[in-house]
């Protein structure tokens, strides 16, 4: 543990956890871009060049909403905000962060208990639920998934996990500094403020590693229809028929 988290003396002698040793944050960006290069690689060598997209033109079907598709990019710009904002300092960049940093953070949360309320009331859940039928579907080119596919799942609730605890060990933090809405209190003891600081460094870098990988997939060819349909909110009949099974999912006709 002595490489992960870094300690230090309380005034009492104790020996209390200062927070995670960001030194992993080396570590983590390192692995990260050794493991999507070796799928760029991978995915490179495996290409069938013959097999013909399908394509954008023709009948279009609606895939997100415009609701979505703003939940969504206010999302990633707060989470990239976050992640700037946090690592500046670790990088030694002098920067007035914090105010950004916990602003940021509050519009996250705000997003995403907005997002969790609309996907429980207003969307198909079900459809985002990840079963055991969905993970033999990267293992048969036959079996093609409903609205969103295996990885599409996986990232999903990865990411929900990780943001959850992002946002709750951040609100925890953000109760102990000086805002327009309080004065610093210090309530928290040394060691479970420790913690806290732990628990949001280990959630951040988590983060930082699936923002990067999502960020990867959603610039790699054979998925920039999924990109596009973010921005726009469609994609093609044919793209759909492609990729998806219609018994599964069958979206209404886009304007």
């Amino acid at each position: 543990m002595g490489e992960i988290v870094r300690y230090k003396r309380d005034v009492w002698g104790e020996e209390v956890i200062l927070g995670v040793s960001w030194d992993l944050l080396w570590v983590v960006a390192v692995a990260v871009l050794v493991l999507l290069a070796a799928h760029a690689i991978i995915m490179a060598a495996l290409a069938n060049k013959k097999m013909d997209k399908p394509s954008s033109e023709g009948r279009r079907v609606v895939r997100h909403e415009t609701i979505d598709r703003l939940f969504h990019w206010v999302m990633a710009a707060s989470i990239l905000i976050l992640i700037a904002t946090g690592v500046a300092p670790i990088l030694g960049l002098r920067i007035a962060w914090l105010n950004i940093h916990w602003i940021a953070g509050l519009l996250l949360t705000f997003v995403v208990v907005f997002h969790i309320i609309r996907s429980l009331f207003w969307q198909d859940f079900k459809s985002m639920v990840l079963g055991p039928k969905d993970f033999g579907e990267p293992f048969d080119s036959a079996k093609k998934p409903g609205k969103y596919t295996f990885e599409q799942k996986g990232m999903h609730w990865a990411v929900t996990v990780v943001v959850l605890a992002v946002i709750v060990t951040g609100i925890l933090l953000f109760m102990q500094i000086d805002t327009p809405f309080w004065d610093r209190t210090n309530s928290m003891p040394e060691d479970r403020l420790g913690l806290m600081f732990l628990l949001h460094g280990l959630s951040t870098l988590a983060l930082v590693a699936l923002a990067a990988t999502h960020i990867y997939f959603a610039l790699r060819p054979e998925k920039l229809f999924y990109t596009r349909s973010m921005v726009s909110g469609w994609i093609s009949e044919d793209e759909m028929t492609a990729n998806h099974d219609t018994s599964l999912w069958s979206p209404k006709e886009a304007d």
